[in-house]
C-alpha cells in the first residue's frame, strides 16, 4: 500500500516508518517543513496540522492513513485551546479529506483518552471512558467524531506507557536512572502498570493496516494495546539492568522517605507517576487476530542490551 503517515519524524513516527518500510509498503510522509528523511519515504509538505492545511495533495494515490501527529503529553504549559486545535480538529480535518478516499485511518490516540495517569482496577475498551485532562479529553473527543464520519475506516490505537530506544518524558527519565551505575531506591515500590514496546505499537498499527472483522469489514473502533505482563518500577529498572549485564540494584527505601528525598529535585512527580497503579487488558486485539511479539520483561531487557552495545 501506499501510507500517508503523519508524525513520521517523531519517536513512534520513526519506528512506523521503519516497520512499514520493511513490510514493503510506500510511505509518504506528511510534514510541516521539509526535511531529511530515508530516501525511500515520500514527502509532502503541508505545513501546521492545526491550521487546516490543504490535503488533497498529500492524499492523492494514498491507500491508508496513519494519524500519529500530535501534542503527545500532558502538562501545564499547553492550553487547552491547544489541545482542541491539534489532537481533535486536526484529526478531523485529515479524516474528512481521506473520507472516500482511503480504505483504513488508523488513529494514534492514547489510554488517556479512556483513563487518568492511574487505576484501581483492570481497564479494557469494554469500560466507559473517563480522561481527567485536556490531553486525554482530546484524544477522546477525536475518536468519537471518527466513529461518526460515514465511509471512512477508522480505527483508534490507545497504547499505554510506551518505551524504546529515544523515548522521553518519564519512562525516558527511568530508563536514564537504571543506566546510571548507582543503586536506585525503588525496591519498595510494589504498583504494576502495563507498559508496550515501541516495536508493538508499530506491529499493532500494521496489523489494523490489513486486518477485518468477522464480517469481512476492515477494523473499527478503539483498540487497547500493551505488552503482556505489567511490572513494578523495581522490576523494570532490573529488566533494563538485566539488559545492560548488570545486577539490578534496587534498595528497599520506604515510600514516604523516597518521597520526601525527591521533593527538594523537582522528582516528586515522577515518583507518583510511576508508583501509580495502571493495568489494562488489550482484548479487542487480541480477538482480532493480535498477539504482542514480546512481555514488558524481555522488551526492556532487550533495550537494556541494545543501550549498553551503544
Amino acid at each position: 500500500m501506499r501510507i500517508l503517515l503523519t508524525g513520521a519524524s517523531g519517536f513512534i513516527g520513526r519506528h512506523l516508518t521503519a516497520a512499514l518500510l520493511r513490510d514493503g509498503h510506500v510511505v509518504r510522509a506528511a510534514l510541516r517543513e521539509d526535511i531529511a528523511l530515508a530516501p525511500e519515504v515520500e514527502r509532502a509538505v503541508v505545513g501546521d496540522i492545526g491550521g487546516s492545511p490543504d490535503w488533497r495533495a498529500a492524499l492523492a494515490g494514498v491507500d491508508a492513513v496513519v494519524h500519529s501527529a500530535g501534542i503527545a503529553h500532558a502538562g501545564p504549559e499547553i492550553l487547552p485551546e491547544r489541545y482542541r486545535q491539534v489532537n481533535h480538529a486536526a484529526t478531523l480535518h485529515l479524516a474528512h479529506a481521506a473520507r472516500g478516499r482511503v480504505g483504513r485511518f488508523v488513529f494514534l490516540s492514547s489510554i488517556r483518552a479512556q483513563t487518568g495517569p492511574s487505576s484501581a482496577t483492570v481497564l479494557s475498551e469494554a469500560d466507559a471512558p473517563h480522561p481527567t485532562d485536556d490531553y486525554g479529553r482530546s484524544k477522546l473527543a477525536a475518536e468519537r467524531d471518527l466513529a461518526e464520519i460515514d465511509g471512512l475506516f477508522a480505527a483508534s490505537l490507545r497504547p499505554v506507557l510506551v518505551y524504546g530506544e529515544g523515548v522521553r518524558g518519564n519512562m525516558g527519565a527511568l530508563i536514564r536512572l537504571a543506566r546510571l551505575p548507582l543503586p536506585l531506591p525503588f525496591g519498595a515500590l510494589r504498583a504494576r502498570r502495563s507498559l508496550v514496546a515501541v516495536e508493538t505499537v508499530a506491529d499493532a498499527v500494521r496489523h489494523l493496516l490489513t486486518a477485518r472483522d468477522a464480517d469481512g469489514a476492515p477494523l473499527a473502533g478503539p483498540f487497547i494495546v500493551a505488552d503482556p505482563g505489567p511490572l513494578d518500577v523495581g522490576e523494570i529498572v532490573a529488566a533494563l539492568r538485566a539488559g545492560m549485564g548488570r545486577r539490578p540494584g534496587l534498595l528497599g527505601v520506604p515510600l514516604p522517605l523516597l518521597r520526601a528525598g525527591l521533593i527538594p529535585v523537582g522528582r516528586a512527580a515522577l515518583l507518583e507517576r510511576l508508583d501509580s497503579p495502571l493495568v489494562v487488558d488489550g482484548g479487542r486485539l487480541a480477538r482480532s487476530g493480535f498477539t504482542p511479539a514480546v512481555s514488558s520483561r524481555e522488551g526492556l531487557r532487550r533495550l537494556g542490551a541494545l543501550l549498553a552495545r551503544r
